[in-house]
């Protein structure tokens, strides 16, 4: 009986931590693990093109997460490195930076995975394969020296006075008749002086008609953000004479920066910037709550511009107000004299 009693006291013993663990288990909130993205505009490129990558972290606990190191990768080098951005919402905190690497070694190579740490767990994200290759070139055909510039000579040259001679009078015969015709007169004159919106005043009613679309509710998330960047764009060029419609949003960022706009106003512009082109040429499919705040930063963007181009209007107005006034009093002065 003795025996049969501490028999029983030894697997009770035996069995205490595998029970006591489990309920312990059970009592401690699970944390999700970080989601993680790493996208690229294209897959496929000539040696030295650049290459757009984008890091996305998206956490929900409360252990800090620590970026990978990106002092190099193999086969690719870094051309610009932005700085890491970090949002808190009701998801969590999203972290985001954007880099532009190109790669001088031809052939299929991939961007390795990249390790985050989360308290004591490492993890990464998948690896991207990237082509790259050189301009295609004919082997079959020969290879030719530059030669120099042969002047051909023009047999219809002796034609063109007399064709200059007959188009001067067609347009002179047609501008005679649509003076004569009241009615197109009359249209062309209303059309002239009807009153056309100012740059602000346009961009502000393209930027509503957009919103009232609604076209990421209905699948038209490229179409919304090429729209999005095209009024920010012609903006730009009525208002400020920036060729911005035949710059890459690069190249864009870089003028944007000459004009003094406050350090976060121009971060957020410059993201929403490199985030159209994620959509458009990446198939990037952000957010609702992103679309709605990229479209706030156009908004408010244009409106910031458009603040201080009036302020400085209105100070060489002022300047030039001031001017004249001191050389009418130069004038009386002068006058008094002789």
């Amino acid at each position: 009986m003795r025996r049969r009693i501490v028999y029983t006291i030894a697997v009770v013993i035996c069995l205490l931590p595998a029970l006591v663990l489990p309920a312990q288990k059970g009592h401690s909130p699970a944390v999700p693990a970080p989601v993680l993205k790493a996208t690229v505009d294209k897959q496929k490129i000539l040696i030295g093109e650049p290459i757009h990558l984008m890091l996305e972290a998206t956490v929900q606990g409360n252990a800090p997460l620590i970026w990978p190191d990106l002092d190099s990768l193999p086969h690719f080098e870094f051309v610009e490195k932005g700085k890491v951005d970090s949002t808190l919402s009701n998801d969590g905190r999203s972290y985001r930076q954007y880099m532009t690497v190109t790669s001088f070694d031809s052939g299929a190579h991939a961007i390795p995975r990249l390790e985050f740490i989360e308290g004591n767990k490492k993890y990464f994200t998948d690896s991207i394969r990237i082509e790259i290759g050189y301009t295609k070139i004919d082997p079959s055909k020969d290879y030719h020296d530059i030669k120099e510039i042969i002047e051909v000579p023009n047999p219809y040259a002796r034609w063109i006075v007399w064709i200059v001679a007959a188009v001067a009078l067609i347009s002179l015969a047609l501008v005679i008749w649509l003076i004569r015709k009241k009615k197109i007169l009359k249209k062309l004159t209303a059309a002239l002086q009807a009153p056309r919106l100012s740059p602000f005043e346009e961009a502000l009613a393209e930027l509503k008609d957009l919103e009232d679309a609604h076209l990421p509710e209905k699948g038209s998330v490229k179409v919304y953000y090429s729209r999005l960047g095209e009024i920010f764009r012609v903006y730009l060029l009525r208002r400020l004479k920036i060729s911005s419609l035949a710059e890459t949003s690069e190249e864009l960022i870089r003028e944007l920066r000459q004009l003094q706009l406050p350090a976060e106003q121009f971060a957020a512009l410059s993201e929403t910037l490199r985030m159209s082109d994620f959509v458009k040429f990446a198939k990037y499919q952000p957010e609702a709550a992103d679309n709605e705040q990229h479209y706030r930063v156009i908004r408010s963007s244009v409106e910031a511009l458009e603040a201080t181009a009036a302020s400085a209007e209105a100070a060489e107005a002022a300047a030039a107000r001031s001017a004249a006034t001191a050389a009418q009093v130069q004038s009386k002065q002068e006058k008094i004299i002789k």
